[in-house]
C-alpha cells in the first residue's frame, strides 16, 4: 500500500532528526560540561597564582621586619597577612563551593591541598612569631639562624613544591579537559556526517521509490480527468496496482459511468423540455396577444361608457330643471325629487370623470400645463376646502405648514386635483368627529406633504394593492359602497409625471397616512 510506504519513509526520516538531534543535545551537554571543568581549573589556577604572590609577599614583609625593624615593616607585615588571608579564604571558598557538574574524582585532592595550605600558613605564622622573641629576648643571631633555616626548609621544601603541584595540577585538569572537549567535538563532528550522510542516501532512495510509485498512476488519473472534461465520458483510466491509485481509478471510473448516464438522461430531458418550452411560448404568445385585445376592448368600452352615461346625466339634470319650472306641486315633493336627482347628478358625475381620468391614464392621454408654482399656498388652499368637506361630515381639518414659499415645477390643476384625491378619502373614511391633519415640510431639497385620519384604516394584507385600479380594501367595502377605486391610482400617475412618490401607512380601526414627496426647484428658478 502507498500509505504504508509513505509512513514508513516518514517515520524512519523521523527517526534520523530525532537521532541527529539526541546527539546534538549530548554533544552539546559534554561540551558544557568539559567547558565548565576547564573554566574551574582556571579558577582555582588564578587563586593558586595569587595565594602564591600573597604569601611570599607576605614573608618578605616578615623578613624585612626581623631584619630591619623599621615601622614602615610592621605596618607592611600587617597589610600583607591580610592580603594573603583574603587570598587563602577565596581560594577555600573556590574549592568548597565550586561543583562541576558529574564527579570529580580530584576534589577530595583539591579541598586536601588546600587544608595544607592552611596549616602551613597558620604554621608559619607561628615560626615568624618565635623568631621574633628570639630577637626581643637580645638573641639576634639565634633568630637569624631560625630564620634561615625556616626559609630553607619550610618556604622552599615544602610551600614552593606544594604551590607548583597545586599549579601543575589544575593545568593538567584544564590540559584534559580541553583535549576532552576537542576529541568530543571530533566524534560528534563525524557522527553528524555519517548520519547526515545515511538520512541523505534514505531520502533520496525512498524519494526515488515513492516517486517512481506515483508518477504512472497521477499521469493516468491526470489525462483521465482531462479526457472526461473535454467530454469524452467513454474514457476509462486503467492503473495496474493494488493501492489507493487503483482504488480512485475505480471510483472515478464509476463516476464517469454515472456521468455518462446522468449526461443521457439531461439530454432527453432537455429535448422534453424544450418541446415543452416551445408549446407553453406559443401559448403564452396567444394569451398574450388575447390580453391586449381584452385591454383594448376594455379601454374602448371604458371610454364608451365615459361617454354614455353623459348623456342620462343630461338628462336628469334637464328633467329636473322642467319640473322646477312646471306647475305648483308640493313644496316638500319637490325638494324630495330635486334632493334624489341632485345627488344621482352628482354621484354619475364622479363617476363620469373618474372613468374619463382612468381611459386618458391607460392610454397615456392625460394632459400636463407645467409651470413654477407655491406648494405651500397650494396646499394652505387644498386644506381650507377640505375644512368645508369636512364639516358636513362632523370632521376636523389641521394644517401644520411653514410661512415661506416651497416652490416645485408641475401642473397646478393636477397637483391640487391630487390633494382633492387625499382629502376626499380622508373624509369618506374618517371615523365621526375625527381629526384631519395636513403637514407640509421639506427635507433634502424635497417637499414633502402627507393627509392623515383617524378612520377605518387600510388592512395590512391590502396595502400592496391600494394603488391598482379599480381595488378597494375589504373595509373600505365595508364601510361605504359609492367608490370605484380609481382615486389612488389617478394619484400615483399625477405623481409619476411629476418625479414624485406617494407612500402609505395605515393601521387597521386606527387610520391612515399618505405623505406625498416631490423634487423642489430654487427660488431663482421659479422667479
Amino acid at each position: 500500500m502507498f500509505r504504508f510506504r509513505l509512513a514508513m519513509a516518514i517515520v524512519v526520516s523521523f527517526g534520523f532528526v530525532l537521532f541527529l538531534g539526541i546527539m546534538l543535545y549530548w554533544s552539546s551537554n559534554q561540551v558544557a560540561w568539559h567547558f565548565q571543568r576547564s573554566q574551574a581549573a582556571y579558577q582555582a589556577f588564578e587563586h593558586y597564582e595569587r595565594l602564591s604572590q600573597e604569601a611570599y609577599r607576605h614573608f618578605k614583609q616578615r623578613m624585612d621586619r626581623l631584619i630591619s625593624d623599621s615601622p614602615t615593616a610592621a605596618a607592611g607585615v600587617e597589610l600583607s597577612k591580610q592580603r594573603l588571608y583574603l587570598a587563602m579564604q577565596a581560594l577555600r571558598d573556590n574549592a568548597v563551593q565550586t561543583k562541576p557538574p558529574g564527579d570529580d574524582p580530584d576534589k577530595s585532592a583539591e579541598l586536601e591541598r588546600v587544608a595544607h595550605f592552611t596549616a602551613f600558613l597558620d604554621a608559619s605564622g607561628y615560626r615568624f612569631d618565635d623568631i621574633e622573641r628570639l630577637r626581643e629576648q637580645g638573641k639576634p643571631e639565634l633568630a637569624m639562624q631560625a630564620l634561615s633555616k625556616f626559609s630553607e626548609e619550610e618556604i622552599d621544601g615544602k610551600f614552593q613544591p606544594l604551590i607548583d603541584a597545586a599549579i601543575n595540577a589544575e593545568r593538567g585538569k584544564a590540559g584534559q579537559a580541553k583535549q576532552a572537549m576537542e576529541d568530543l567535538v571530533a566524534r560528534s563532528r563525524w557522527v553528524a556526517i555519517l548520519a547526515s550522510l545515511a538520512a541523505a542516501v534514505f531520502s533520496l532512495s525512498s524519494g526515488m521509490l515513492l516517486l517512481r510509485g506515483v508518477k504512472k498512476p497521477v499521469e493516468a488519473l491526470m489525462k483521465g480527468t482531462d479526457e472526461i472534461a473535454s467530454g469524452n465520458l467513454d474514457y476509462r483510466i486503467t492503473v495496474n496496482t493494488h493501492d489507493e491509485f487503483a482504488y480512485l481509478a475505480s471510483h472515478f471510473n464509476q463516476m464517469a459511468e454515472e456521468l455518462d448516464v446522468q449526461q443521457t438522461k439531461l439530454r432527453e430531458g432537455r429535448a422534453v423540455l424544450e418541446k415543452r418550452v416551445a408549446e407553453r411560448t406559443f401559448e403564452l404568445h396567444r394569451l398574450n396577444e388575447e390580453l391586449k385585445r381584452m385591454d383594448t376592448a376594455r379601454l374602448e368600452f371604458l371610454a364608451d361608457i365615459s361617454h354614455e352615461l353623459r348623456t342620462p346625466i343630461t338628462v336628469i339634470r334637464g328633467e329636473a330643471e322642467v319640473t322646477l319650472r312646471g306647475k305648483d306641486r308640493d313644496a316638500l315633493e319637490y325638494k324630495d325629487a330635486l334632493r334624489r336627482i341632485v345627488e344621482l347628478a352628482m354621484q354619475l358625475g364622479t363617476y363620469v370623470k373618474d372613468l374619463l381620468a382612468l381611459a386618458r391614464a391607460e392610454s397615456a392621454n392625460l394632459q400636463f400645463e407645467w409651470d413654477s408654482l407655491d406648494l405651500a399656498e397650494l396646499v394652505a388652499a387644498a386644506a381650507e376646502d377640505f375644512r368645508l368637506m369636512a364639516e358636513e361630515q362632523g370632521h376636523s381639518v389641521t394644517l401644520d405648514a411653514p410661512g415661506t414659499p416651497l416652490w416645485v415645477y408641475g401642473d397646478k390643476q393636477r397637483l391640487r386635483q391630487l390633494l382633492f384625491i387625499l382629502g376626499d378619502n380622508a373624509c369618506r373614511y374618517s371615523n365621526p368627529e375625527g381629526r384631519i391633519t395636513v403637514k407640509l415640510w421639506t427635507a433634502a431639497n424635497q417637499a414633502h406633504f402627507s393627509v392623515a385620519d383617524q378612520g377605518i384604516g387600510i388592512p395590512a394584507q391590502d396595502l400592496g394593492r391600494i394603488f391598482d385600479r379599480r381595488f378597494r380594501s375589504r373595509n373600505a367595502l365595508d364601510a361605504r359602497d359609492d367608490g370605484s377605486g380609481l382615486g389612488l391610482p389617478l394619484a400615483r400617475s399625477i405623481l409619476k409625471a411629476h418625479g414624485g412618490d406617494i407612500a402609505v401607512d395605515s393601521i387597521e380601526n386606527a387610520g391612515s397616512t399618505f405623505t406625498v414627496t416631490l423634487p423642489m426647484i430654487a427660488p431663482e428658478t421659479a422667479d
